[in-house]
Order: C-alpha cells, then structure tokens, then sequence
C-alpha cells in the first residue's frame, strides 16, 4: 500500500490534479475535505480529467469536483490483500483506497499486489479480470 498518497481537495482545480499526477507519476489522486486533509470524499482519475474534463471542453481552472468519482469503493485497514484483489477484480477498479472510517490512509494498487510474490497469483487474476471486463466495453 501506498502511504501518504498525494491528494487534492475540491479547492484545486483539474490543471492542478495534471499536474499532480505528471509529477508523481500517478493517474490517480484522492480527493480529501480541505478543512482536516484526511476525510475521502472521491478520487480523480487521468480518465477522469479527459472524458469528464477536457471532452467536455472545461478549462484548466475547473474544479475538480465537476470531473471527479464519488461513491467509490475502499478497502478498510483490516481488508486482506486476498480480499482487496478479490473486490478490486470484482468492481473493474486498479486502485483502491483504504480508509480508516472516513479517513483515508493509503491506497493499493495491482501493482502493489504484483509486487508481493506470494499473493502474485491474486493479483494477476484481479489485472486479468480487470483487462477482459474493459475489453467488453
């Protein structure tokens, strides 16, 4: 899991999230209540930022909240990683944020599930699944 993921609040607008991911080299940052910095309230993604931002010819000053996801699944400090690649090839998802309540504390991705040998299996069959589900669209 990565800890500390860089964030943005519905302060920022989507050129800020761009440049966010660009410089972390991410296509996919949280998004937290301004007011405590830790509170998820949905995530942007780089698919975001095209089909709901710059398709729908929204300028860079935008806020994020007009392109982001909300609703999205989390996975609690307690998920197994068996678990979290088990709902992550369920629900399409290649991140998955994992919160403490509300509060977010992490986020794991498949390459996170990849890197761990033992749990290699899980994580090639959640990528796999995610893959074959996209391929259907």
């Amino acid at each position: 899991m990565t800890t500390q993921p860089v964030t943005v609040t519905l302060q920022d607008n989507i050129y800020e999230a761009a440049v966010k991911m660009k410089d972390n080299d991410t296509g996919f940052i949280p998004v937290v209540d301004f007011e405590d910095g830790h509170t998820l309230i949905g995530v942007v993604t780089d698919r975001d930022l095209v089909i709901r931002g710059y398709a729908e010819k929204h300028s860079g000053s935008t806020s994020v909240d007009k392109v982001m996801t909300t609703g999205i699944r989390c996975a609690s400090q307690n998920t197994s990683v068996d678990e979290a690649a088990e709902l992550m090839a369920s629900q399409q998802i290649r991140r998955l944020p994992v919160t403490d309540g509300k509060k977010l504390i992490g986020v794991v991705s498949i390459g996170d599930l990849a890197v761990r040998n033992i749990f290699a299996d899980n994580a090639g069959e959640a990528l796999s699944d995610i893959s074959e589900q996209h391929r259907l669209h």
